[in-house]
């Protein structure tokens, strides 16, 4: 066990866009910054999207020069791998305690090369392709990952189950896999803390009605991200999964799990409206002669330039808008797999579609584990999970507990642009508290 003792530095919790920003704006005030980060690299849910909205810029070349920013912040201590196991204290004096889990790859020795994992016998499903592609047990999340640093899927690793293999081990030249590195429990006093945990994805296959996961042609709106971007499992080729073929035809269905009391996730998430519409162009700029439809009970186009982006959309790209109920009911053709379904349109009646692709926009839910979390920082979150704020229009960053400061989609649906605007606030307070000398100076 490690002790570190620092009164002027801040914890920032999730390494996505809004913890980076958050981060980043700490640092620059001089503040000693530690960045704690589930997953083996930073970047979040941003270093999967291959655009933004409404400008329709590259994300990870927004996103990367960010991150290596933070790799290179001298005041910002990365602990990736890492999950925040207790909280004490109070503002001015939190004592947090940090599980470190062992990458089995030492990052001093790492030079990324990779011949690790072209030896790696062990296939799994790559998380950062939505499972659309394969990694192997000893791997790095995305080309430009922070750190470039390799590690071991502990869970899936023969060595590390079975006692067997060790392949990576004997091609390394840089010697940097070690199998007894040991999880490692840090200790830290900081005098703020910043929550920017971000968002999961609601599963939509328990609405048996569309068929996720039953018909092949059936996608998440972040698969197909995924599979649009260069980078993604078909390098940005938009094909049908049940055959490689080019679909002729592409529909998005909104609010799939949300704006719905069934489901149990009644708001909206904000973001997926553009998501569609940007999705929608991309697959436009592919092939022009693609139909794309997008099935939606309301346009949600509050932010600048949204609007005129879905009016361009229409106009430009020829994207074309369906209102009405949300369909249903889903069913696949055995032979030609195309996929077909009924709607309500707005005139009440009974329609039935088809289509070669259906892409769902489903819900977007706080991270999974945001409860447990929530218990450990002794915060209160609401029914849905999401970090309650002490008084949203004039405290909109700060928890129900003095000192610990929320940003981005763990408070609330938002997108990117008012994610890095939350952080920025969440930063500016959280330095104010760390400013203070004493517990009982940050309490007043």
């Amino acid at each position: 066990m490690s002790s570190v003792d620092r009164k002027a530095s801040v914890l920032v919790i999730g390494g996505g866009v809004a913890g980076i920003q958050a981060s980043l704006d700490l640092a620059e005030r001089g503040l000693t910054v530690y960045l704690v980060e589930k997953t083996p690299s930073i970047g979040g849910r941003m270093a999967q999207l291959d655009k933004t909205f409404p400008t329709l810029d590259c994300s990870i070349c927004i996103l990367a020069p960010k991150m290596m920013e933070v790799s290179r912040q001298p005041n910002i201590r990365l602990l990736t791998s890492s999950e925040v196991q207790e909280v004490s204290g109070e503002a001015g004096g939190f004592r947090v305690k940090i599980l470190r889990r062992s990458r089995f790859v030492e990052e001093e020795r790492c030079v990324g090369c990779g011949v690790c994992a072209t030896r790696c016998p062990v296939k799994c499903p790559d998380e950062f392709n939505m499972g659309l592609s394969e990694r192997r047990a000893i791997f790095i999340p995305f080309p430009q990952a922070v750190p470039r640093t390799y590690a071991i899927d502990r869970e899936r690793c023969l060595f590390l189950t079975k006692g067997l293999c060790r392949v990576c081990e004997k091609f390394c030249e840089a010697r940097a896999i070690n199998f007894d590195q040991k999880d490692e429990m840090v200790e830290l006093e900081v005098a703020s803390i910043v929550v920017a945990t971000g968002f999961d994805l609601y599963d939509p296959t328990v609405i048996k009605e569309y068929g996720y996961r039953r018909y092949r042609n059936v996608l998440t709106a972040l698969e197909f991200e995924r599979m649009i971007s260069s980078t993604g499992p078909t390098g940005g080729k938009i094909i049908r999964l049940s055959d490689g073929e080019r679909p002729r035809s592409v529909t998005f269905i909104q609010c799939v799990g949300s704006r719905s009391l069934s489901e149990g996730y009644p708001y909206c998430s904000s973001v997926c409206c553009m998501f569609a519409t940007k999705e929608a162009i991309l697959v436009k700029e592919h092939d022009p002669k693609t139909d794309v439809y997008i099935f939606y009970t309301d346009l949600m186009v509050f932010g600048k330039g949204f609007q005129e982006f879905v009016d361009r959309a229409s106009r430009e790209w020829c994207v074309k808008y369906v209102p009405g109920a949300k369909p249903g009911g889903v069913r696949e053709d055995p032979r030609t797999k195309k996929l077909s379904f009924r709607y309500e349109d707005d005139d009440g009646e009974i329609r039935e579609f088809e289509t070669d692709v259906i892409v769902l926009c489903n819900t977007l839910i706080p991270r999974l584990d945001s409860r447990r979390l929530a218990a450990v920082l002794g915060v209160e979150v609401d029914e849905y999970g999401f970090l309650k704020t002490r008084h949203p229009p004039a405290a909109p960053v700060e928890t129900t507990r003095h000192g610990i400061f929320a940003c981005g989609y763990c408070q609330e649906p938002m997108d990117i642009p008012d994610a890095i605007a939350r952080a920025g606030s969440a930063a500016a307070k959280a330095s104010e508290v760390a400013a203070s000398t004493t517990p009982e100076e940050a309490s007043r």
